[in-house]
């Protein structure tokens, strides 16, 4: 797979919309849902974390695409990591590093898996010149 080095608008532009992505969906819900037996859930629904996921193969694949793996990558991981921290930052346990911890691995590991996918089956840029 032929990656195009580390560009600053494709970075910059994933990491803008994922962490636009993420208030859209999940800034706005900060309340935990209380079940009559008492226990809680949330505060987010697993409707709203589809749905980010799925508004963040729009910019993930147009940047893979483009051959820009590491920025679709890193820039979504970026993006998600810094409205997360945003987000839970107010937990007086401290335990909001842990979850900030795992959407920045996760984030990165899933941006990264689609965006090579997407780049190996798009095959942008070959020309016969032997992938050079």
């Amino acid at each position: 797979m032929d990656m195009k080095p580390l560009r600053p608008v494709p970075l910059l532009l994933t990491a803008a919309v994922s962490a636009a992505a993420w208030l859209a969906w999940l800034g706005w819900d900060q309340h935990r849902d209380v079940h009559p037996d008492g226990s809680e859930t949330g505060p987010y629904e697993a409707w709203q974390v589809v749905g980010l996921v799925l508004t963040l193969l729009v910019p993930v694949c147009w940047a893979a695409s483009r051959r820009h793996v590491m920025a679709a990558a890193s820039g979504t991981a970026t993006g998600l990591t810094v409205a997360a921290f945003a987000d839970w930052s107010d937990d007086a346990s401290g335990l909001y590093v842990i979850g900030v911890g795992t959407v920045a691995v996760g984030g990165f590991a899933g941006a990264f898996a689609v965006s090579a996918l997407v780049a190996s089956l798009t095959g942008r840029g070959r020309r016969g010149d032997g992938g050079r």
